[in-house]
């Protein structure tokens, strides 16, 4: 018997975030079979709203396998026929169920940057074009990953997706009209004084339309805005590898200046990726306080109230953004002792706590 908690997860994705009307095609994507369970669930959902449901269910090994065999022609292999999927589809759900969630760390990351930038235009495709949504099915793995047991996890799951997300809606809208009147954000921190121009850039509030669970407020920078430095307290973690204790020091809106305490060499070449990745694609505020514990998840992490988080690589042209770039890594920074967020130098924030 399924999970009632899963069949309620499955409801919302369907009806809440996506959306699903009659006549709508919608993929169901896994890289692994273990979210057979609410894979199902959102099937039967679809049918329930009158749409078209398709799955696509991977195998985690298949990555590790084609980065350690592949050859340079293989990497460089554009698939039409998922990007002809792409622009077919309506709706897209995809639903991670790691069982490893470090099997590419071995991958060398300047070959995974050289495949993700092929792979683009299907991502952007999906991303700026159709409804989607992501979330997580409970596993071992990512239990093991946030120091929980499975059914520690599963209850941390369920409790930061199964809430009513219109109330979680009219919190934010406070915090977007803020931010639209603003011309410019100054944070400040450990180690971090950055002020970044948004004049212009209408801020997006998530409340389960695109991310499960959800809770941030976010807008595009201006691209040539940001001037200052940053220190992130939190590991930042972006295909498989953990990179800690990230410096970055910003001067017309690029990052000039970067350094690790661990897995330099990484970041140092995902901000080789290309010309777009080092600028800021985005700045996002966390303001989901049901979720306080940092699980190695950006899905989850980059929502806990009290952070801000910004992305190098690619913007959303929704959000106004006009940065390329093959990758977008969001990297988060703790607020909740002795930082503060200014909109055109007035406190809206102070140690986490909101002052609007």
């Amino acid at each position: 018997m399924a999970d009632p908690r899963q069949k309620k997860l499955a409801s919302i994705l369907v009806n809440h975030s996506i959306g699903v009307k009659k006549g709508d095609t919608v993929l169901i994507s896994s890289t692994t079979e273990l979210a057979k369970p609410l894979v199902l669930e959102v099937f039967r959902e679809v049918l329930k709203a009158g749409g078209h449901p398709l799955t696509s269910i991977g195998f985690e090994e298949t990555s590790s396998i084609f980065f350690d065999t592949a050859s340079p022609e293989q990497i460089a292999f554009f698939p039409t026929t998922r990007l002809f999927e792409a622009k077919k589809i309506d709706c897209f759900v995809n639903i991670r169920a790691s069982a490893n969630k470090k099997a590419l760390s071995n991958a060398d990351p300047r070959v995974v940057g050289k495949r993700t930038k092929v792979l683009r235009p299907i991502s952007e495709e999906i991303v700026n074009r159709k409804r989607w949504v992501l979330c997580n099915f409970p596993t071992n793995g990512l239990a093991q990953e946030a120091d929980m047991s499975l059914e520690e996890y599963e209850d941390f799951v369920y409790g930061a997706t199964n809430i009513d997300w219109k109330k979680v809606k009219q919190k934010e809208m406070k915090l977007k009209a803020a931010l639209d009147r603003a011309n410019e954000v100054r944070i400040v921190g450990t180690d971090t004084d950055i002020k970044i121009g948004i004049r212009g850039r209408k801020a997006i509030p998530c409340y389960g339309e695109r991310n499960m669970p959800d809770g941030e407020v976010f807008l595009s920078p201006e691209e040539t805005s940001a001037e200052g430095y940053i220190y992130y307290e939190m590991p930042a973690i972006y295909q498989g590898r953990e990179v800690t204790g990230i410096r970055l020091r910003f001067r017309g809106g690029k990052v000039v200046e970067a350094s690790a305490d661990k897995n330099e060499d990484f970041l140092m070449a995902m901000l080789g990726t290309d010309k777009g990745a080092r600028f800021l694609g985005e700045l996002g505020i966390g303001v989901n306080y049901g979720i306080q514990k940092f699980t190695k998840d950006i899905l989850f992490d980059e929502k806990i109230g009290g952070t801000v988080h910004l992305a190098v690589g690619r913007s959303y042209e929704r959000a106004g953004g006009k940065n390329s770039s093959a990758i977008h890594w969001d990297m988060i920074k703790d607020l909740r002792r002795g930082g503060a967020i200014y909109l055109d130098g007035k406190a809206i924030q102070k140690n986490g706590k909101f002052l609007i």
